[in-house]
């Protein structure tokens, strides 16, 4: 029962939990069953990954409804179970600026940049000076008068963003929500927070957290004057959840969106999305594929084409994962060949995963031209997750071209580039992870058992079982007799045949 308020419950009620960010089955040891001692390790770290993604909503929360000081006692709790979580370090900061410990706040900065060098060899980012002033809700000039004042502001700070005028765009939407603020409308205070948040999750990269800050907000004040606006908000966070790997909080988040949605048709495509996309992440493909076929569905029916590109990249994604390669192809061409039409920016995750299909099928040279192609404009956009998966595919093609070296190099890179803000999408890092794992078993690397222990670690936190089973497997070929065994087990659980086929060979 605790363990479901933990994983779905609302953070109020998993809170009162007496063992929250306790270890599962704390103390216990089962030396006489391997395989399930195996087994339990995954699902301890897959528990205290939740538990700490129920202290941070609820801190962010907090932190919305004007309790700093309590949201930054949360906050120090999440540091305190990982202090080296860049994330949990700036929200603490920006919780004790909130609260107006301003010195407190400089102090944690420092002692958060120092941790880093002595520990990490390398300083945090920007987001960190960030929270010492809380930009959120920070304005230079004070708030111009009436509706048509906060219409105006909002339209030219999406459409400042929209062309890449970042900074402009995100002060003329800081100045929209001072403007709805100071006229006392409910739905604008909303919408305003709203825009701001999904700029700075979606545009301004390494700011999730900031963006969270103002969503949050938006959830606050539209739970029941703007249902629909609360919606998206919970869409939106449900989504930075998904970022982080914390998988069963954003299925919460998108409960309490699709509730608050109703029949907005819109809405609920988008939903359907990020469900979808969640579900394929931890391997229920299944679910996956009928969530995002309807999400396509609905987007198209609704004339939201970058929303239809989107699902359509992720039923791609979701089938070629499963093996379903040809049904990969059809739904990848199409979101490929939309991006090319209207949305460049977005183009390099298709066509990395159609890039993929071409691999698989053997055609490496096609491949490699189409990898290439995505990572020389993912490169050009700045954009780390299209950087990854591109070089993701880089790497994986210097292999089937007999250049381990070469691979591991290339893979290494990508790793490096799919996780330099704190904010990019854990997915990705893992999948470029497994690669890396799989050149190293297959070439008897030295650092093989280190990257399949990462690799565990990082999937088991999150719940990501196909990869969780994909450690086992690279660990069992390292000689870690139990992890065969557990492998064998979980991938049952997947409907992934060439996965269980594999397992059953280990």
């Amino acid at each position: 029962v605790d363990i479901d308020v933990v994983a779905r419950g609302h953070w109020s009620q998993a809170l009162q939990v007496p063992s929250l960010g306790q270890d599962l089955l704390d103390g216990m040891s089962f030396a006489s069953s391997p395989s399930f001692a195996v087994w339990l390790e995954a699902e301890r770290r897959r528990m205290r990954a939740t538990a700490q993604s129920v202290l941070r909503e609820a801190a962010l929360a907090r932190l919305a409804t004007g309790a700093a000081a309590e949201a930054a006692q949360l906050a120090a709790r999440l540091v305190g179970l990982d202090p080296l979580d860049e994330g949990f370090q700036v929200l603490l900061v920006r919780c004790l600026s909130t609260a107006g410990d301003g010195v407190g706040a400089a102090r944690q900065a420092a002692a958060c940049r120092e941790l880093f060098m002595r520990e990490l060899g390398v300083a945090p980012g920007p987001a960190l000076a960030d929270a010492l002033h809380t930009e959120t809700a920070s304005l230079t000039t004070g708030p111009a008068a009436g509706r048509a004042g906060v219409v105006a502001q909002l339209q030219a700070g999406e459409a400042a963003i929209g062309a890449g005028v970042l900074e402009a765009g995100l002060q003329c939407l800081r100045r929209a929500m001072a403007d709805a603020d100071g006229i006392g409308d409910p739905e604008f205070r909303v919408r305003a927070r709203l825009a701001l948040g999904g700029a700075l999750v979606h545009a301004a990269r390494g700011r999730d957290e900031e963006g969270a800050a103002a969503l949050h907000q938006a959830l606050a004040l539209g739970e029941h004057e703007a249902p629909t606006l609360a919606a998206a908000a919970c869409r939106e966070l449900g989504y930075v959840e998904m970022l982080r790997g914390g998988y069963e909080r954003a299925l919460a988040w998108m409960d309490r969106a699709t509730g608050f949605a109703a029949d907005d048709l819109t809405e609920l495509a988008r939903i359907a999305t990020v469900r979808g996309t969640i579900l394929s992440d931890t391997a229920h493909y299944g679910p996956a594929t009928d969530v995002l076929r309807r999400a396509t569905a609905l987007a198209s029916s609704m004339g939201d084409v970058k929303q239809s590109i989107f699902a359509q990249s992720m039923l791609g994604r979701a089938l070629l994962l499963c093996g379903d390669i040809d049904g990969a192809v059809a739904a990848l061409d199409v979101s490929t060949s939309e991006s090319r039409r209207v949305w460049t920016a977005f183009l390099p995750w298709p066509q990395s995963l159609r890039a993929e299909a071409e691999l698989i099928r053997g055609r490496i040279d096609p491949a490699a031209e189409l990898f290439e192609q995505a990572f020389a404009l993912g490169c050009q956009l700045g954009d780390p997750c299209w950087e990854g998966i591109a070089g993701r595919g880089l790497g994986r093609v210097a292999m089937a071209r007999h250049q381990p070296a070469r691979a591991a190099e290339i893979l290494l890179d990508a790793l490096k580039r799919c996780a330099r803000l704190p904010d990019a999408y854990l997915w990705g890092k893992a999948y470029a992870l497994d690669a890396l794992c799989a050149v190293a078993v297959k070439s008897r690397m030295p650092q093989a058992r280190g990257w399949s222990d990462e690799l565990m670690a990082l999937a088991a936190g999150a719940g990501m079982r196909e990869l969780v089973v994909r450690a086992y497997l690279h660990q069992a070929e390292g000689g870690h007799g139990p992890a065969a065994a557990a492998a064998r087990v979980l991938a049952s659980e997947i409907e992934n045949p060439a996965l269980r086929h594999e397992a059953l060979g280990s």
